[in-house]
């Protein structure tokens, strides 16, 4: 893995700015509820356009970064179309990519997994986003206009990181694997179906350590003190056993291994279609209760 520092501050990235190497990436998303209570997701161009790091370009994770064809949103591009479109905007061997978000950290993991996925590991995440940046007394800036040299993206893709339907479906069971659900635990228990999934519930076989509960108070990432007597009592920190993520989207599992990675488990795979995918096939029934 890098020797790059995983999670930054804002003084250390200020201080760092100016530094040639170094690839700001806002990767902020607009998400909420239609009119008619549909939830919708797109591009965060607007608000990375109303406010932004100084410098810093936009990286859409929710269209040039995913495979829109899909039927769930957020599927990981093949490798050959992910790394050409790294490449033009402008990361490559020779870079330092740092990835924020305007909040909660959790659209910054899931690039910073992608790029993980995808074979480069020289990617850092600021911690509490653009938030943080304005708390700490820095300025942003406004407009569209920031973009860095394309370059050649180099990287040999990671299967071991990526969990399929079949590789859960395989995994169920076994005592070698653990299965994270980062939902809320009435979520996970099928109380309630949250998401609008249609089927409430988990995937059989799995714990739960919600990935509010792996945040700080300041909506920075919560500290190694508080989540690591988290992911001990799931068993997440077993290295004789192989972890997987998932949540509804693929997007809330990244902080769970981003975190885990922190704690040295940078081995962690994401289950990308999560919950929108297993619900989706009607042979497999969710586990409630």
């Amino acid at each position: 893995m890098s020797t790059v520092p995983l999670l930054v501050d804002a003084d250390w990235l200020d201080a760092r700015r100016s530094d040639e190497s170094i690839r700001i990436y806002d990767v902020s998303i607009s998400h909420g509820k239609n009119e008619v209570g549909e939830p919708f997701t797109t591009s965060g161009r607007d608000s990375y356009e109303a406010e932004h790091i100084p410098g810093a370009a936009h990286a859409d994770v929710c269209g040039d970064l995913a495979e829109t064809d899909s039927p769930y949103a957020f599927t990981s591009l093949d490798h050959d179309t992910f790394a050409a479109r790294a490449g033009a905007l402008g990361i490559g061997p020779a870079t330092h990519v740092v990835l924020y978000d305007q909040g909660g950290n959790l659209w910054a993991t899931r690039l910073w997994w992608n790029l993980r996925l995808e074979g480069f590991d020289r990617v850092s995440v600021l911690d509490g986003g653009l938030g943080a940046w304005k708390a700490a007394g820095k300025e942003a800036e406004k407009g569209g206009g920031n973009s860095y040299p394309a370059t050649v993206f180099t990287g040999e893709r990671r299967p071991e990181l990526l969990a399929t339907k079949e590789s859960i479906l395989a995994g169920i069971g076994n005592p070698d694997g653990v299965l994270v659900n980062s939902l809320e635990p009435q979520t996970f228990r099928g109380e309630v179906d949250t998401y609008g999934y249609g089927r409430p519930g988990r995937i059989p076989d799995s714990v739960n350590v919600f990935f509010g509960d792996l945040v700080a108070e300041d909506g920075r990432v919560g500290g190694l003190d508080q989540v690591r007597p988290l992911f001990a009592e799931a068993g997440a920190l077993d290295e004789d056993k192989a972890v997987v993520t998932y949540c509804g989207g693929g997007i809330a599992a990244t902080f769970l291994a981003f975190q885990l990675a922190r704690l040295g488990r940078d081995d962690v795979a994401v289950y990308d279609g999560s919950m929108n995918e297993w619900v989706s096939d009607e042979s497999l029934p969710p586990e409630v209760g």
